[in-house]
């Protein structure tokens, strides 16, 4: 039999290459671990496993809460701009803010970056940002997997996933049975589109023949990265101000409201009082109706919290000046579990 004159590298896989990076996830690690004291001195980067300390949490009657996401398409447009330093804080939102909607505060992350080709220039940025994510978020990247695929991604595309892993005490666990009627829904704004909904907005710049690279406005919206709610949410936790959350991700407000609302309650929504932001009024004069909009994105709303009125206050005390939140509904009884009145004001 003729031998072939081959090899791993040669047919598009670079092990050398992603041992160096493993180096410098490690280095990146322990720097990381030097500046925050939270977490013990257990090195796992590199390990078949990754090993977290929970000896020292002080959480009575412990649940463990677990999430995984991805940032979808927006990598598309990181791909066009060549920005890679703020998808990371993308990928650690879209777990996060997961997490925290039971009310359990985050531990540690893991990411899978798979490629066609190995840049390490590109996965170290891409990375910046993943550490960046964890420590707004206060957990920790213990470990992960990036994987070259030749043949299944074209040599500069990738793709992103992460994992999430929290604690909360069993009283504390937010569920739907704490939602009650006359409880008030409480929007905390976004940032901007967040996460979802690239797939439409890339089909838009395609149709309508938009050069984004052209466009200030365009290409400082798109890529904000998706807000993380982490303090904000877990402080209102703490005291005991919510009885619910929900993060808005894909679906908008109805798809995501009515998965905290019980049987015979439902949360009556006034459209009129959202307080939108400049890019959804982009994305409205392309042409979108109401309903695909509200379907679609957050509409300038990241994050609801349900409460009883009079914590409202507080909620508001706490929150930061960008991010102040405001009623827009209610919970009354009906048999469904959302109702829309009014229009978004755009």
């Amino acid at each position: 039999m003729k031998k072939i004159n081959n090899s791993y590298k040669k047919s598009g896989v670079n092990i050398s290459l992603a041992n160096k990076l493993v180096k410098h996830i490690s280095k990146l690690s322990k720097k990381d671990d030097k500046k925050r004291k939270r977490f013990s001195k257990i090195e796992t980067i590199g390990g078949f496993g990754s090993l977290f300390d929970i000896s020292k949490l002080n959480i009575k009657d412990p649940v463990i809460v677990s999430c995984t996401d991805g940032v979808g398409t927006k990598i598309e447009l990181a791909n066009k701009f060549k920005k890679f330093d703020t998808i990371g804080i993308d990928l650690v939102a879209m777990c996060v803010n997961d997490l925290i909607v039971q009310g359990a505060k985050p531990l540690f992350f893991l990411d899978y970056i798979a490629v066609g080709k190995l840049n390490i220039n590109k996965t170290k940025k891409l990375l910046n940002g993943i550490f960046k994510g964890c420590r707004i978020s206060n957990c920790k990247l213990i470990g992960g997997e990036t994987a070259e695929m030749p043949g299944v991604y074209a040599k500069d595309k990738f793709d992103l996933a992460g994992f999430s892993v929290g604690l909360v005490s069993k009283k504390k666990i937010l569920n739907k049975e704490k939602v009650k009627a006359n409880d008030i829904v409480i929007a905390i704004p976004s940032n901007g589109i967040h996460s979802n909904g690239y797939s439409l907005v890339r089909k838009i710049l395609e149709i309508k023949k938009i050069d984004i690279k052209k466009n200030k406005f365009l290409k400082r919206e798109l890529l904000k990265p998706t807000k993380i709610y982490v303090n904000e949410i877990l402080y209102l936790v703490k005291h005991n101000l919510i009885h619910g959350c929900a993060h808005i991700t894909g679906g908008g407000l109805a798809d995501n409201i009515q998965r905290i609302i019980p049987n015979g309650l439902c949360a009556m929504i006034n459209l009129e009082k959202i307080k939108t932001k400049p890019i959804f009024l982009w994305l409205k004069k392309m042409g979108l109706e109401d309903k695909e909009m509200l379907k679609t994105f957050n509409c300038g709303i990241g994050f609801c919290v349900i409460a009883k009125e009079k914590n409202f206050s507080k909620i508001y005390k706490y929150a930061k000046n960008n991010f102040k939140p405001y009623v827009i509904g209610k919970i009354i009884r009906n048999k469904n579990k959302i109702v829309f009145n009014e229009k978004i004001k755009w």
